[in-house]
């Protein structure tokens, strides 16, 4: 998906319609700068998930700082996250919110699933969509 194919323009009346990168699963993401902390939204089936509406800027930064390959890494939130991923890092202290983008406890997790589609789509990385170990790089 590039961003010219972008369906709806991240408003909770016209959410941003993505797939996970394998292309398997829909859902949908819109900003809500109107919560505190302003937040990202994804609706997954009936599965609401939040996270920090700054992930998008902080993570297309960090790969433009890591400058190569990162596999994405995904899990929920009661799995650890492999080390130098997506996922770890959407999680790690050392990140620039100290921690977890994910807002809501016990549905922080999957960072690595549904963020890089959404920066794929908005023309900030490049993203691979295979079965498994994706990989994400900025552009």
């Amino acid at each position: 998906m590039d961003a010219g194919k972008l369906m709806g323009n991240g408003t909770k009346e016209t959410p941003w319609l993505l797939k996970t990168p394998p292309g398997t699963s829909e859902y949908s993401m819109y900003r809500d700068e109107a919560a505190a902390p302003p937040a990202l939204v994804c609706i997954v089936g009936k599965t609401e998930l939040r996270y920090h509406l700054r992930c998008i800027e902080d993570l297309h930064a960090m790969l433009k700082t890591h400058g190569d390959w990162m596999l994405l890494g995904s899990a929920d939130e009661q799995k650890s996250a492999a080390e130098g991923t997506v996922e770890a890092w959407g999680r790690s202290p050392e990140n620039p919110v100290n921690g977890w983008y994910g807002l809501k406890k016990g549905l922080r997790g999957r960072f690595g699933m549904y963020l890089p589609p959404l920066m794929e789509a908005l023309g900030l990385a490049e993203l691979e969509h295979n079965p498994k170990n994706n990989r994400i790089r900025a552009l």
